[in-house]
């Protein structure tokens, strides 16, 4: 099952790991493939950009890959022009893929959204 990561971060925290990671192949050590990741600064800004409609269209676009975004309009009854603005956005995430003929498919299985509740101190 191929998965994404879609969540809220601290930049300083963030940081601070990218540093590690980078003492960690610096050492040598062997990295583990990590499940790709999409992070916003602010639960705002994740909500602004993940909305229940563009949640739909990704789940719809999952069971039926191969529509175009008027024949994806057209099957989940809204403006064209809405949808196209939300596939380009997704695309422009990597939530959604589409060809050079417009045909679109979804590349996760799974969306996995997470969010501290408390804020991690930085070590």
């Amino acid at each position: 099952m191929k998965t994404i990561e879609i969540g809220v971060i601290n930049p300083k925290q963030d940081y601070a790991e990218l540093l590690a990671l980078a003492r960690d192949i610096d050492a040598g050590k062997t990295m583990v493939e990590a499940v790709p990741r999409l992070n916003f600064t602010s639960l705002k800004q994740l909500f602004a950009t993940i909305t229940e409609k563009r949640l739909e269209l990704i789940r719809y676009v999952a069971v039926h890959a191969g529509l175009n975004a008027h024949q994806l309009a057209r099957s989940l009854g809204r403006d064209y022009n809405n949808v196209y603005e939300d596939v380009r956005d997704l695309c422009d995430y990597g939530l959604l893929e589409k060809d050079e003929h417009g045909v679109l498919n979804a590349p996760y299985d799974q969306i996995v959204i997470r969010t501290n509740v408390r804020e991690e101190v930085a070590a």
